[in-house]
């Protein structure tokens, strides 16, 4: 092994760690005995190559060069995305473990298409040629597609599954499609010359149909309208860790992609103009649209998975700006969206125990029974809402307050005016929670395990702190938003 060689494997080495990991683990299983305490081994192992991947992450900070002959790229922004998914996929293993043990022998392979599908991820977040985003993306969809369909005997996850695997590959198509014409009009699929060869001062046809294709092939990727129309359905069916990890890992990913192609790519020239106005109208449609959406839904992870729609409307408002300045604002609503979503769903994995289903009935008087895991729910909520002193609250401010920068007016107000919808249906779950009544008396109440305590106490404590101390966060927002504006 040469040492640029060497040097390369250093640079993709968090993803190295989680895909070697996984096959540790698959390996391992295969000499166990079958046992009911398998499921805890297998989680402690996972959450070890976990560990190991954000130090060899960590260790990555600061960087900003390529490799594998500029198809990678490592810098501050690739980072900050795969603290985030291993951040995700560390708090959806611990609140899972009750579903880890219903799963029984098969947690060895739950645990290590997780990684796997955490490792393509981290690959879409580091991609800095068309090709090698397209391969992680798959790789990413195809794990995700296979844990929607886990529960295979449940009508619902097996819909679930085939919804998303379908549907997957009808936007990769297109995005292939797309990737192709970018690749016939420039001769490269390296991001840089990309952008370099477009910088026209004006709009031509042929890129304008890329970019349309692009825009639809990843706005399935993080649920933009009008490419939605998959969310609450697969949301709903997949398990409910499954959903988790999908709802704010793999919308990240895609928010990452996104960034990088169009900030990089199609960045300059007159093109960028095209697509700041078109992500304009996105997220006016889809923040509205989610928002009214939820208002309708009795199941908690049906309105979560409308509510979802909804952030990616605010969330498209920073890429609007177009500026260093909206981009970080949006890796910071990404952050603090990681730890509000999974604290929310985290207590919908624990009741499952004790609950039929997601209806928002079930949940009537929780209070009573649970006051510490409602009162993480209610915090959440409150913060996927925007109350203050929570995190939610500031990271809407700093991505309102960009958007207005750039003169997005009537977009801020909107998103305002959304945001108020939205505390309509989360004060419903909340009210429920503590004001109604519950639905059977003599109800037990609820326990929870060691390792769904440590996730559920991590989520409510970033969305805490984030909020009250959000200076240095919003510092490494801004370093990695940086390192990719040049």
């Amino acid at each position: 092994m040469n040492d640029i060689t060497l040097r390369d494997a250093l640079l993709i080495m968090p993803e190295i760690v989680l895909a070697v990991w996984a096959s540790v683990i698959l390996t391992i299983d295969l000499f166990l005995p079958q046992s009911k305490s398998n499921h805890r081994l297998m989680l402690l192992l996972s959450l070890i190559g976990i560990v190991m991947a954000m130090i060899a992450t960590l260790t990555l900070a600061g960087q900003n060069t390529t490799a594998f002959f500029g198809t990678v790229i490592v810098d501050n922004f690739a980072v900050f995305f795969k603290v985030i998914f291993l951040l995700a996929a560390g708090l959806v293993l611990l609140s899972a473990e009750n579903f880890l043990e219903r799963v029984g022998e098969n947690a060895a392979e739950f645990c290590g298409l997780l990684l796997f599908c955490t490792a393509g991820l981290m690959f879409m977040a580091s991609g800095y040629e068309l090709m090698t985003i397209y391969l992680a993306l798959e790789v990413s969809s195809l794990s995700l597609a296979f844990l929607a369909a886990w529960n295979k005997r449940e009508l619902r996850s097996s819909e679930a599954g085939l919804k998303f695997f379908v549907l997957s590959a009808v936007s990769s198509g297109i995005l292939l499609f797309g990737m192709a014409l970018m690749y016939g009009i420039t001769g490269s699929t390296n991001l840089r010359e990309i952008g370099r060869i477009l910088t026209t001062p004006t709009i031509q046809a042929a890129p304008l149909l890329a970019m349309s294709m692009l825009i639809a092939g990843f706005g399935f990727k993080i649920a933009a309208v009008p490419f939605q129309m998959w969310t609450p359905d697969v949301y709903e069916g997949a398990p409910t860790p499954v959903t988790a990890f999908m709802s704010v890992a793999s919308k990240a990913a895609g928010f990452a992609v996104v960034i990088r192609i169009f900030d990089v790519a199609l960045g300059s020239g007159a093109i960028q103009a095209v697509w700041s106005d078109l992500f304009v109208v996105l997220s006016l449609l889809t923040m509205t649209v989610g928002n009214l959406a939820a208002l309708l839904q009795t199941n908690l992870k049906r309105m979560l998975a409308y509510s979802s729609i909804a952030h990616v409307g605010y969330m498209l408002m920073g890429l609007a700006a177009a500026s260093t300045f909206g981009l970080s604002s949006v890796l910071f609503y990404l952050l603090v969206y990681a730890f509000t979503n999974i604290g929310a769903f985290a207590v919908i994995i624990v009741m499952s125990r004790y609950v039929e289903g997601e209806d928002l009935s079930q949940y009537a008087g929780l209070a009573r029974r649970a006051p510490l895991l409602s009162f993480i729910l209610a915090i959440c909520l409150l913060s996927l809402a925007g109350l203050p002193p929570l995190a939610g609250f500031f990271s809407k401010m700093y991505l309102f307050w960009a958007a207005a920068q750039a003169g997005l007016y009537i977009t801020v107000v909107w998103g305002v005016l959304n945001s108020a919808i939205s505390l309509y249906y989360y004060a419903r779950v909340i009210k429920s929670m503590y004001l109604a009544e519950p639905a059977a008396e003599g109800q037990s109440s609820v326990s929870v395990g060691m390792a769904p305590a440590v996730s559920l106490a991590a989520a409510a404590i970033g969305v805490l702190i984030i909020g009250l101390l959000s200076g240095p966060f919003i510092q490494a927002a801004t370093g990695a938003a940086n390192s990719i504006v040049k």
